[in-house]
C-alpha cells in the first residue's frame, strides 16, 4: 500500500515535468525577453530583477509591432528614453548609477543595472530617433555592455549593424561614463548631461543632453545625433534599448 501510494503521488509530478508538457513555468524575469516568455506580449511597463528577487526594477518593454503581428523585432528592454523634456538629465553620478525618471515617460535605467544585465548575458543595442518634422531613423550595434563601477561603467559596443541614423557611438566606445560631479574630460558640465564622453570634441551623440527643440544656435548642444541631423539640431525623441542575443546570433 505504501509503494502504491508513493506512485500515485509522484507520477503526476513526473508527467508534468516531462519534455513537451503543456505546463508553463514562469521564471523571475531578468529582462523583457523573460517578460515576453512568461506570457506578457504587449509593450508597456513591467518589473524585472537584474539584481535578484529582493529588488524589483520597473522598466519599459518594447515588445514589437502589433500591426504586422510579428515579434521578431521586439522584446527590447528600454534603458533610456527622452520624449518631451519633462525630466532633468543634468544629474549627479549617484543618480546616473541608480537610475531616475519614470518608465511611463522619460527615464534612465541606471548604470549599475546596465552592468548587472550585460554581465549576465550578451546584448545588442538599438537607438531609435525622431526629429520635430516627423522623420525617424535608428542605429543598431551587434553588442553592448557596461563594465563595473570600478571601471567607471566603461562602455563597450560592437559593430555598427544598420540604420539610417549612422554610427555616432564609435567615438564613445571604450570611454568611461562622466557626470558633472565626476567629469574627467570636462564634457558633462559643458554639455549638460551624463554620458560616455570622449575628449574634445566631447561627442557626436549626446542622448542625455539638455532637451531643446530642433535647430540650436550652438554646435554640439541639445539631444544630438550628428551623423543624422548634424551638429546644430536637437532631437524630439531618442530611445536606447537592448535585447538579449540568441545562441544563433552569437554563433554568427
Amino acid at each position: 500500500m505504501v509503494v502504491q501510494l508513493l506512485v500515485v503521488l509522484v507520477l503526476p509530478l513526473l508527467v508534468s515535468c516531462a519534455p513537451g508538457s503543456s505546463v508553463h513555468i514562469e521564471v523571475l524575469p531578468l529582462d523583457c525577453e523573460d517578460i515576453y516568455n512568461n506570457g506578457s506580449v504587449q509593450s508597456g511597463v513591467y518589473t524585472i530583477y537584474p539584481s535578484g528577487p529582493e529588488d524589483g526594477l520597473q522598466v519599459y518593454c518594447d515588445m514589437g509591432c502589433d500591426e504586422y503581428d510579428s515579434r521578431k523585432d521586439g522584446k527590447w528592454t528600454v534603458i533610456q528614453k527622452r520624449v518631451d523634456g519633462s525630466v532633468n538629465f543634468f544629474r549627479r553620478w549617484v543618480e546616473y548609477k541608480n537610475g531616475f525618471g519614470s518608465p511611463e515617460g522619460e527615464y534612465w535605467l541606471g548604470l549599475e543595472n546596465l552592468f548587472l544585465l550585460t554581465y549576465a548575458n550578451k546584448y545588442e543595442l538599438r537607438v531609435d530617433i525622431e526629429d520635430f518634422e516627423g522623420g525617424s531613423s535608428y542605429a543598431q550595434y551587434n553588442t553592448f555592455s557596461v563594465q563595473p563601477e570600478s571601471s567607471n561603467y566603461r562602455l563597450e559596443i560592437g559593430k555598427f549593424v544598420n540604420g539610417g541614423a549612422g554610427d555616432c557611438l564609435y567615438y564613445n566606445n571604450g570611454r568611461d561614463f562622466a557626470t558633472f560631479d565626476k567629469d574627467y574630460a570636462g564634457c558633462a558640465d559643458a554639455y549638460g548631461g551624463g554620458f560616455w564622453y570622449n575628449y574634445w570634441p566631447c561627442h557626436y551623440a549626446n542622448p542625455n543632453g539638455q532637451y531643446k527643440w530642433g535647430a540650436v544656435p550652438n554646435s554640439y548642444t541639445g539631444v544630438m545625433w550628428a551623423t543624422w541631423k548634424g551638429y546644430y539640431y536637437s532631437m524630439k525623441t531618442i530611445v536606447m534599448k537592448i535585447r538579449r542575443m540568441s545562441l544563433e546570433e552569437l554563433n554568427n
